[in-house]
């Protein structure tokens, strides 16, 4: 059981915060004051130590370089507003694990305290000579996938859980770029099927010429070229999952040869008199409308219905602005790897931007936004000069604008949010960023009454 020292002067969000851990088996003691930190600092040994850059009697950097000085092995991840970057760089200066901003909910903070416990801490010199590489050992690590804290998020992860551990067909349905092969993948780290392989197929890709061989095999010498046997997609996932990408790209011909197969758990390689057994789950993804599809004669009923047992709809980016930066942090950290660069974060006008960009290529088009902005920039925080000029220029649209408060004219945009969302108080807290808490005591501070 991980030992963790919280440093919080906020009590409920404090109490909050050890409670949510404790339920996840870590060992919290919570202090409200620096003080009281280097006390226990002094006379207990903790793995982690989670601290507020604010506090009555001192700042966290003061409880960082303490925590340093007695025991360098522990890991430090400090919490801060998007006002104290600045701090949040010189923390990671000083040997933080990470930052992380408030207002946060408590499952985002997850992921970072479980990465900060697997990450040995190394020198500086170290760092450079041995650049981090990403351990693939447990299921957990191996799924690599970001999970957002907005509802149509949390949503997703909910199907994902309720799915997974089944052997039914999934269709996953969504624009270009939200992530389906990732999701699939997941699905399948969770399965009972996460030891055997993962077989995933662009359906796109595949000339109709050769897509029953592709599939199912063929043997030596059944057609020109054919100089060697060859194992098909369904054989090679035999055991596993077998991801069918852009099912929708695929000729009648093979519609039927695929329900086959899915329907007598055979295949028949091409040019074989023999049929071998497979033992698959099928999961599917496409950025079309099979249902219409299916109307128009383009795809049969009898497939469709087949590999649909159960349909998971992906949310565009823009539909979870809650979950942006979340992303947008997690591939820094990749780029960074990639790159080999140390870039802390973004700066406040980056972030505006990203927040008014409406990002019609999604995940994707974040991902390589990022990297590309990691490559170009020079200094410690991405500038809003590195954007592409479509992002870049997005910050003219002011209307979109909820999640960075400005003291001039945050009192109508809290009108504005609940005007958006009829009054509901939690929605309007999402559109703001913001918890429910801080609402409500800015609408005494501003004498707002609904």
């Amino acid at each position: 059981m991980s030992k963790v020292l919280v440093v919080e002067d906020d009590v409920a969000f404090g109490t909050m915060l050890k409670t949510f851990l404790e339920k996840r088996d870590y060992s919290v003691v919570l202090v409200y004051s620096a003080a009281e930190a280097f006390k226990q600092i002094s006379s207990d040994k903790f793995e982690l130590v989670l601290t507020d850059v604010r506090l009555p009697d001192n700042d966290g950097l003061e409880i960082l370089k303490n925590v340093k000085e007695n025991n360098p092995s522990t890991q430090v991840i400090v919490m801060t507003s998007y006002a104290e970057i600045s701090m949040a760089v010189n923390a990671m200066k000083e040997g933080a694990f990470d930052y992380v901003s408030k207002p946060f909910r408590p499952e985002s903070i997850l992921q970072t305290i479980k990465n900060a416990l697997q990450t040995k801490q190394v020198t500086p010199v170290e760092v450079k000579k041995q650049p981090a590489k990403k351990k693939k050992g447990s299921i957990n690590e191996q799924l690599d996938l970001v999970k957002g804290v907005s509802e149509p998020s949390q949503r997703l992860s909910d199907y994902v859980e309720l799915v997974a551990p089944t052997n039914m067909s999934v269709l996953i349905t969504g624009e270009s770029g939200t992530g389906k092969e990732q999701i699939a993948k997941s699905i399948h780290l969770q399965s009972k099927r996460h030891n055997a392989p993962f077989i995933a197929v662009d359906c796109g890709a595949i000339p109709k010429e050769i897509a029953s061989s592709e599939f199912f095999g063929h043997i030596k010498g059944s057609f020109t070229g054919a100089i060697n046997d060859k194992t098909g997609h369904f054989e090679a996932a035999n055991g596993g999952t077998l991801f069918l990408d852009e099912i929708g790209n695929l000729s009648y011909e093979l519609q039927v040869q695929l329900l086959r197969a899915l329907q007598e758990r055979r295949v028949k390689p091409v040019g074989s008199n023999n049929e071998i057994e497979v033992d698959i789950r099928v999961v599917t993804a496409t950025n079309e409308d099979l249902s219409n599809a299916v109307k128009e004669g383009d795809f049969r009923e009898d497939l469709y219905h087949r590999l649909n047992e159960f349909s998971i709809k992906l949310p565009a980016l823009r539909e979870r602005k809650e979950d942006l930066m979340i992303f947008a942090n997690h591939f820094l950290n990749e780029a960074n790897e990639d790159l080999e660069k140390n870039v802390v974060g973004f700066t406040d006008e980056a972030i505006h931007a990203f927040r008014n960009y409406n990002w019609p290529g999604n995940l994707r088009e974040l991902k390589n936004m990022v990297k590309r902005a990691v490559l170009l920039t020079r200094e410690e925080l991405i500038p809003l000069k590195v954007l592409p000029h479509e992002i870049a220029s997005s910050t003219r649209n002011k209307d979109e604008d909820y999640g960075l408060f400005k003291n001039k004219n945050e009192e109508q945009l809290i009108l504005d949010a609940l005007e958006k969302t009829g009054g509901n108080k939690s929605k309007a807290a999402r559109m703001l960023s913001i918890d429910r808490k801080t609402l409500y005591n800015k609408l005494k501070q501003y004498g707002i009454k609904l």
